[in-house]
């Protein structure tokens, strides 16, 4: 297969976003580093009756021009942002899949929710009609590996194939677990990543009951407020994000372009309760510790962490706590920016996402900042780099995710260079 040396490194190749702040990886880029929201008012739907009426939509998203008509029409909005991120990486890659290596490149990309939007159109079928209405595709478009089945099937990738879910983690633990089956030499690359649609009725109504979203409906830009002390919770966000990663001989041998090197993945839970963290964040003080060790690396050479830093009151603060037990003092010499204050939170797509903003952040010495950070909490301490993108030599960067379920995912990813 890929590699009989289980140790091999694992680059970075190629990069896909869709996102709120824009359809390709340099315009929601250029958005990010100007600080600009994505939030707006919900167009998706009728939202005039729901508690928060504003989301992170992507906007003049037509699948059309990635995909067939009549595919297009088979795949719920989740899995058409997957293919058409997935076609932008592949191409920034450069990288052929044909006869001779088609076998050895996997597909791995999480979603937390799957096809939501489908299911939910597919209920009122259901009640309204009867279920002799209920389309065929209903299963093959909702269930939450499609991103990454159909990812396979438009591109012809046929190595290992299926889908990471664990909430808000799914986009980390996707591309922890393709690193590691690289690694393992049960791959020469991995398309990975991850895709979320959830800015639906029922999503956008689920997540208000939970008490999870920020209701600041007089000013949806500055909704996203993470680590400010008048945060009131998330805003919804959707998209994808795909990244090529690569066997380094392997990239090598194929004259790749290398974007960044991924050295480190931890993983770890909670244990503790359904949608609150920790109070002490030990289950994300687990996560990052054993993402730093298996790095090879000391807390004092991060140089750079990209938080999960969602805007709710809980999350940022024990985040907070947890970054200082595992880097003690050096937390306080570093940024840490939250990019969902301007992404808001895509949950399958976030930990994918912010990887790539990790790789753009090394390439081109540029920190986005964390907008909407006016009012200082004093549990929230550190860095934020607030309200402006700041220049910066970064090595070595820290990607946090934290999910709904106690799950904890932390990437560790650093500038190439070939010693």
């Amino acid at each position: 297969m890929g590699n009989d040396n289980h140790n091999s490194r694992v680059v970075i190749t190629g990069i896909g976003i869709i996102s709120p702040l824009g359809l390709d990886t340099n315009s929601t880029w250029q958005a990010l580093i100007s600080g600009k929201s994505g939030t707006d008012n919900i167009t998706l739907f009728d939202a005039s009756n729901h508690v928060t009426k504003f989301a992170a939509e992507v906007k003049g998203f037509d699948p059309t021009n990635y995909i067939d008509r009549k595919e297009a029409r088979r795949m719920d909005r989740f899995a058409q942002f997957a293919v058409a991120a997935s076609k932008e990486a592949i191409q920034n890659s450069r990288l052929q899949i044909d006869d001779g290596n088609r076998d050895n490149i996997g597909v791995l990309v999480g979603s937390g929710i799957g096809g939501l939007i489908t299911l939910s159109e597919q209920v009122k079928t259901l009640l309204e009609k009867g279920p002799d209405k209920v389309s065929p595709f209903l299963v093959p478009m909702m269930i939450a590996d499609m991103a990454s089945a159909q990812i396979s099937i438009t591109l012809g990738a046929r190595g290992a194939n299926f889908c990471a879910t664990s909430a808000c983690s799914s986009g980390s633990d996707a591309i922890g677990t393709a690193y590691e089956i690289i690694k393992r030499g049960d791959a020469a690359a991995m398309i990975t990543g991850g895709a979320e649609a959830a800015v639906s009725s029922i999503g956008v109504a689920g997540f208000n009951s939970a008490r999870a979203l920020s209701t600041r409906n007089d000013n949806p830009k500055q909704a996203s407020r993470p680590f400010d002390a008048q945060r009131d919770g998330f805003v919804l966000g959707e998209g994808a994000a795909v990244l090529i990663i690569e066997d380094l001989d392997y990239a090598r041998r194929r004259g790749a372009s290398i974007l960044a090197e991924i050295i480190g993945y931890g993983a770890s839970s909670d244990a503790y309760h359904i949608t609150a963290p920790a109070e002490d964040g030990n289950g994300a003080v687990r996560a990052m510790k054993m993402a730093i060790e298996k790095a090879g690396i000391l807390p004092s050479d991060i140089d750079y962490i990209n938080a999960h830093g969602t805007s709710t009151p809980l999350n940022d603060k024990i985040e907070t706590r947890a970054i200082k037990t595992v880097l003690g003092e050096h937390a306080y010499k570093i940024p840490v920016s939250s990019t969902k204050s301007m992404t808001g939170h895509m949950i399958g797509t976030a930990g994918a996402i912010e990887a790539a903003i990790c790789v753009l952040t090394i390439q081109s010495g540029i920190i986005p900042p964390t907008i909407n950070y006016t009012t200082p909490d004093p549990e929230c301490d550190l860095d934020y780099v607030p309200n402006v993108a700041r220049q910066a030599k970064i090595k070595t960067a820290m990607s946090n995710a934290f999910g709904f379920g106690g799950h904890n995912s932390v990437l560790i990813i650093r500038k190439y260079s070939e010693a």
